[in-house]
């Protein structure tokens, strides 16, 4: 098991790179409180629902840096999203409750994301 804040956000987004939903449920806080551009919810459920149809959407993910300290971590990354979008650089701050995230607050530039993001938090 992992325990050091860095190194499960790392492993975190290597596995949104591979789009490993079991590994994403398995270290997200039942009561994960997301904050976007686009979009602010709480509750695993909404949350995997929208990481699901973000995984059919975007081509590749690859981590820049990461760093933590205390039950903090950010992680600075680019996905690379089919055109017109391309590259998008990001970065997640996200928040640690007994060893799982409980708060993912995502920074980036949402205007190319405008109709993508109708599909991603959009309900059934």
């Amino acid at each position: 098991m992992i325990n050091n804040r860095g190194d499960i956000a790392k492993a975190y987004y290597e596995a949104m790179s591979h789009k490993d939903m079991n590994f994403i449920e398995q270290h997200v806080h039942p009561n994960v409180h997301f904050i976007g551009p686009m979009a602010e919810f709480t509750g695993k459920d909404k949350y995997l629902d929208s990481v699901k149809k973000l995984f059919t959407l975007f081509k590749g993910l690859r981590i820049r840096t990461q760093f933590s300290v205390n039950d903090q971590a950010v992680i600075v990354y680019n996905v690379d999203f089919p055109d017109p979008i391309g590259i998008s650089r990001a970065v997640a701050l996200l928040d640690f409750k007994d060893n799982l995230i409980s708060r993912i607050e995502l920074f980036y530039d949402a205007r190319p994301f405008e109709e993508m993001a109708k599909k991603i938090f959009s309900n059934p």
